[in-house]
C-alpha cells in the first residue's frame, strides 16, 4: 500500500486544523474535517455511523452539531421518525405478504365454490335427467303391459 502524504495547516488563532491527502487519481477521496480541536478519532461521521443503511441517502438522519443541543434533539428526534419509518415499511412489507396469501386463499376458495355450484348444477341437471328417463321407462313398461295384453287378446281370439 503507497504511504500517504500528510499536511497539516493552522488557519488564524482559533486552531483550526485541515488534513489533507495526495491520493492517486483513479482512488475515490473522502474529506472530513472538524471545526473543533477533538483528535480525528472522535470526528462525527465516526460517533455517528449511518444507523439506517436500509434508508434512502436523502432520508439519512445528518450528524449533529456536537455544540448545539438543538442540533442533538433534532438529530435524535430524526432518528426516531428514521426507525418509526423502517418499522412502517416492514409492517407494509408484512401486510403485504399476508395480503398475497389472502388473495390466493380467495381465490382457491372462490375456485372451489365455484367447482361446488359446477357439481350442483350438475346434479341438478342428472336429477331431472333421471326423473325424465324413470318417466319415459314408467310410460315404456305402461305401453309393453297394453302391447301383452293385446298380443294375449289376439292369441285368444285366433
Amino acid at each position: 500500500m503507497r504511504k500517504l502524504e500528510q499536511t497539516s495547516k493552522s488557519i488564524g488563532s482559533s486552531a483550526h486544523m485541515i488534513t489533507t491527502a495526495r491520493v492517486p487519481a483513479d482512488k475515490p477521496v473522502r474529506i472530513a474535517f472538524s471545526l473543533d480541536e477533538s483528535p480525528d478519532d472522535d470526528a462525527p461521521e465516526n460517533s455517528f455511523p449511518l444507523a439506517f443503511p436500509e434508508l434512502d441517502q436523502q432520508l439519512q438522519p445528518l450528524p449533529p452539531c456536537h455544540d448545539s443541543q438543538e442540533s442533538m434533539q433534532v438529530y435524535k428526534q430524526h432518528c426516531k421518525i428514521a426507525e418509526e419509518y423502517h418499522e412502517v415499511k416492514k409492517e407494509i412489507a408484512l401486510l403485504e405478504e399476508r395480503k398475497k396469501e389472502l388473495i390466493a386463499r380467495l381465490e382457491q376458495v372462490e375456485k372451489e365454490s365455484m367447482d361446488a355450484a359446477q357439481l350442483a348444477k350438475e346434479y341438478a341437471e342428472l336429477t331431472e335427467e333421471n326423473r325424465t328417463l324413470k318417466l319415459a321407462q314408467t310410460q315404456c313398461v305402461e305401453q309393453l303391459e297394453k302391447l301383452r295384453i293385446q298380443y294375449q287378446k289376439r292369441q285368444g281370439s285366433s
